[in-house]
């Protein structure tokens, strides 16, 4: 099982939901991309669809091995996979190995595309 994580949006440091996912840190993370498309939801959140040409920008996190299932659980309640919004899905990141991310599972979010792919510089 992979225990690493790739963030693109409000998972990723200096954003409104990093503070869930810091305590499960392992270094600093490295940058990277997964192929796929990203969405601006109109919800001061994006949304992303994993696969195609199109690139999403983020990084990838180490998270404790110890405390992985822990992470995962609380990781997938905050990113509402609980309630169907999005998924936990297993990418391939342009750093290599597999990675899990968190997938829109709900085609109402996917409002406007982001066609930089990089939710920072939306």
């Amino acid at each position: 099982m992979t225990h690493h994580l790739f963030v693109y949006g409000t998972l990723r440091p200096g954003e409104v939901r990093w503070h869930h996912l810091e305590p499960f840190v392992v270094g600093q993370g490295v940058v990277a991309t997964v192929p796929g498309a990203l969405y601006d939801t109109g919800l001061d959140y994006p949304a992303a669809v994993f696969g195609g040409p199109s690139l999403i920008h983020g990084r990838v996190y180490e998270l404790a091995v110890a405390r992985l299932d822990d992470a995962l659980a609380h990781l997938d309640a905050v990113e509402g996979a609980v309630r169907g919004l999005y998924h936990r899905v297993a990418v391939a990141p342009s750093v290599g190995g597999t990675a899990w991310a968190y997938e829109c599972g709900d085609a109402a979010l996917l409002a406007t595309s982001i066609a930089s792919g990089d939710w920072l510089t939306r």
